[in-house]
């Protein structure tokens, strides 16, 4: 016996080892860059990227983390260490991950600054974390504010927030404000109303149409499928009452290796083509006999088995999609089929109507539910292909903040004005921080506070990222909010230019004290404010997104080595 064997074409390479990744010059900078990255992207005034991947693909133009961040890529282990911890973020709570990514940067640059060791940062670090979620979580915590059901205001307010802080959509003020309602009224219509037992909310189905104006987009209960050339066999369907309804999983197309579940008895001699195009057809006549009006496929339907049942007046759908079948299946009540073999009863559902609607060269089928359902569908609409792909992901994001409400019936104030908030709360609970606290860290009550500084300034460094026109944010001495001075004004004219907080709920008072964002100020306790905010936070991804910068913040100086295989 010979064995043969392969030579490899290049030598094994050893692996590389970095060790102390927080003291090389190489790691640092690029920490450096793409904090300046995230920070430039910030808020409403954020400025777009356009990325592009050095081996070709689509350029995307983005300031939204949920774009942004999966797109970058780094050679770099540790970079993507912190980017994968905000890009998990952002796949559970959608919002909130470029306050998460600038956070967890900011605070690994302070514990780079100061002198402190790095175990003393993150104990304290820590630490302050629990405060701040402590405090967040408290009924009297002065930077959140309930969220009223009996009122779509509060969920106006936070929709409005999410779209008009991302640039890239391009939107006027009217059309942020009609987007906003569609997503707010849509949000309402995906909560079940006065349903027994455990209550299973429904979906909004979002279709993107280019080259129509903004204004053009609508929603509508029920669910919209897009169907070319359909208006050849919809006579007869239009207001018709009840029509029943049918779902295949099973591909219909004929292929013995997507049959689905069940066997097939081939006789000897004849063609296994033949054979299952005669099982088929045998489903047209059962659906047929059944008076079935609409037959939908997950995959593809044999040309002969569409063209029978078009023949009886059955509106066929194929390729539906895994996307789209759990809307079907919770409209319709249909129960999907995965074998050729036999229909149940139970499998049939049933629409109130099918009509057709046309928006721009896009031909729809509108299914209308037999009585009220938690399904509806978006049309979104927008002047070209890069802002309706933005408009489309920052309307996700909002329902998706929109649904955390039902979890935490509460919001933050936006607009820097909670991040203010908690640092001007950590300085004032850190100023009466005893020795025994400060021995539990490992180190002198100086050096707590010097961390706890470190941690303020961070939270500030987030607020200061949203002005992006030279103007200088301002902090007010009561209510610890944030405001923003413009460029050509001094702090002499600040009675005329400065009206309302920059979240909305705070106005201007002569006697207010105040101090320069990350300056030095006298500690004081935070008085809480009423009054209506214009712009919110979700309270839920803010809460998270704190907890993850933190988190990966001290995970990341902890490492102390890394070993990467360049093979």
């Amino acid at each position: 016996m010979r064995l043969c064997t392969m030579s490899r074409l290049e030598k094994k390479q050893p692996a590389r080892c970095t060790d102390l990744p927080l003291k090389n010059a190489d790691i640092c900078s690029k920490l450096k860059i793409l904090k300046q990255l995230l920070k430039s992207c910030y808020g409403p005034t954020g400025r777009l990227k356009q990325i592009h991947n050095n081996i070709g693909g689509q350029v995307v133009t983005t300031s939204t983390s949920v774009v942004l961040l999966p797109t970058l890529s780094s050679t770099e282990p540790f970079i993507n260490l912190i980017r994968t911890s905000i890009i998990n973020h952002i796949s559970r709570f959608s919002d909130c991950g470029l306050f998460a990514g600038i956070l967890c940067l900011s605070l690994i640059e302070e514990a780079q600054l100061s002198s402190l060791r790095k175990d003393v940062c993150q104990k304290v670090n820590k630490y302050l974390l629990g405060l701040c979620t402590s405090y967040l979580q408290q009924e009297d915590c002065a930077c959140k504010v309930k969220v009223d059901f009996n009122s779509s205001h509060c969920l106006i307010r936070l929709a409005h927030g999410v779209i008009s802080s991302k640039p890239a959509c391009v939107l006027r003020e009217s059309e942020i404000l009609h987007i906003t309602r569609l997503i707010v009224q849509g949000f309402l219509l995906t909560v079940p109303c006065d349903k027994p037992g455990a209550v299973k909310l429904g979906r909004i189905v979002t279709l993107a149409v280019e080259g129509l104006p903004v204004m053009d987009s609508t929603i509508f209960p029920g669910l919209l499928l897009e169907t070319p050339d359909l208006s050849l066999h919809l006579t007869g369907l239009l207001n018709c009452g009840q029509l029943r309804t049918i779902i295949f999983t099973a591909s219909l197309a004929g292929d013995l290796s997507e049959l689905g579940e069940g066997t097939i008895v081939v006789h000897k001699g004849m063609d296994v083509e033949v054979q299952i195009l005669d099982q088929l057809l045998k489903i047209g006549e059962k659906v047929v006999k059944d008076e079935v009006k609409l037959f939908m496929c997950q995959k593809v339907i044999h040309p002969v088995l569409q063209q029978y049942l078009r023949y009886h007046g059955i509106v066929v759908i194929e390729r539906l999609g895994i996307n789209l079948l759990e809307p079907v299946i919770q409209l319709t009540g249909a129960q999907p089929v995965a074998t050729l073999h036999s229909i149940p009863p139970r499998a049939y559902g049933k629409v109130k109507e099918i009509t057709i609607r046309q928006f721009g060269s896009k031909i729809m089928l509108h299914l209308v539910p037999t009585e009220e359902t938690a399904i509806c569908t978006l049309i979104l609409c927008h002047r070209n292909e890069t802002m309706l792909n933005e408009l489309k992901v920052a309307c996700e994001k909002a329902q998706h903040v929109l649904r955390l409400t039902l979890r935490d019936q509460f919001a933050v104030y936006g607009a820097g004005c909670s991040e203010t908030h908690l640092a001007a709360y950590i300085r004032y609970k850190s100023k009466t921080i005893d020795l025994d606290t400060a021995t539990m860290f490992g180190c002198m009550q100086t050096e707590y506070v010097l961390a706890a500084e470190g941690f303020c300034r961070s939270l500030e460094s987030v607020t200061a990222a949203l002005d992006h026109n030279g103007g200088s944010s301002l902090i007010d001495l009561t209510h610890a909010h944030h405001w923003t001075l413009p460029t050509d004004m001094t702090t002499d004219e600040m009675d005329r230019t400065l009206g309302l907080c920059r979240c909305g709920v705070v106005q201007y008072c002569k006697d207010y004290k105040w101090s320069f964002l990350n300056t030095k100020y006298t500690e004081f306790s935070p008085a809480a404010v009423s009054g209506e905010a214009d712009v919110l936070d979700s309270f839920t991804a803010k809460v998270n997104g704190l907890q993850v910068a933190v988190e990966t913040a001290n995970l990341a100086l902890d490492v102390q080595y890394i070993i990467q295989d360049t093979n």
